[in-house]
């Protein structure tokens, strides 16, 4: 139910998930508890979203940057999110479209699976699309455009000289949605860390 007697939500919010390991190790637990504990937020917040009427949802998981990180505590994160991937009937029954942005390339054969299938099974819900940022970074996602541009401009369906700020917009791993309204990082950092670049150059 919409919680209507609150102000207007936002079309479109941006979280980086941040300070899960921080959160963990100043209660003197291990890393991988700090990251259940904001897989569970992350739930709590997608619902809240949805009561709000908030129409897209964009969740930075998992960076490019991130690989660098120990290889058991990249194994717990991507455990998790193949756990959440393959709990289809919750976000089905929340009515989301779940969309993982990003380049998938790198990840396990059996997660590129799970993600096809939760898109597939959630494409037709449009009350509110959660955009999973996964192996994403900003920088890389402008460069990945870029390719895509020049291969189009090189066969001659697109021309160099004529493009503009919607043309590029086509090439975004967000294309067809709004730019953010509100990027929120809630660790108290107030770095943007190569997320959404371009789409959130007017957020708050």
């Amino acid at each position: 139910q919409k919680d209507a007697a609150l102000a207007p939500a936002p079309c479109h919010v941006g979280i980086i998930m941040d300070g899960n390991g921080r959160w963990a190790k100043k209660r003197g637990m291990p890393r991988k508890a700090g990251h259940a504990a904001g897989a569970k937020v992350f739930r709590e917040v997608v619902k809240y979203s949805s009561r709000r009427g908030v129409r897209f949802l964009t969740v930075y998981a998992f960076s490019t940057e991130n690989w660098k990180r120990p290889a058991h505590e990249v194994a717990v994160i991507m455990q998790m999110l193949q756990h959440y991937l393959d709990d289809s009937e919750q976000y089905i029954k929340e009515e989301i479209r779940l969309r993982i942005i990003g380049d998938r390339a790198r990840l396990s054969e059996r997660l590129q699976k799970a993600i096809d299938k939760a898109e597939k099974a959630s494409e037709h819900f449009t009350d509110l699309t959660v955009n999973l940022a996964v192996n994403y970074g900003g920088r890389e996602e402008l460069l990945h455009a870029a390719h895509m541009i020049a291969q189009d401009c090189s066969t001659g369906k697109k021309n160099a000289t004529q493009l503009e700020f919607p043309d590029l917009e086509q090439y975004l791993y967000t294309i067809g949605q709004p730019d953010p309204d509100l990027i929120i990082r809630p660790s108290g950092e107030k770095r943007l860390s190569n997320f959404m670049l371009w789409q959130s150059a007017y957020a708050e």
